[in-house]
């Protein structure tokens, strides 16, 4: 497997993980963390490797997005 393919493979699995850490730690249903993930200007980070922030264990980046990006999921929960 060419290494391009395992990178896009790990990205969306780290996606999902962390999608559903979030949903769980913060009471979202599951469309509604990917919702938060997918407007986050961490989400732009991730799919484009910015600093190698790819690499971080998703209970991180979840914490990143919750302390860096408050406002997402204050919109989410008067949604």
């Amino acid at each position: 497997m060419r290494g391009d393919v395992l990178e896009k493979v790990y990205q969306e699995s780290l996606e999902e993980r962390l999608i559903a850490f979030l949903a769980e730690t913060q009471h979202l249903s599951y469309e509604e963390a990917m919702r938060v993930y997918y407007s986050s200007k961490l989400a732009d980070k991730i799919h484009n490797g910015n600093y190698g922030i790819q690499y971080l264990d998703y209970k991180v980046l979840a914490q990143i997005l919750c302390e860096t990006e408050p406002e997402l999921l204050r919109s989410s929960s008067t949604s």
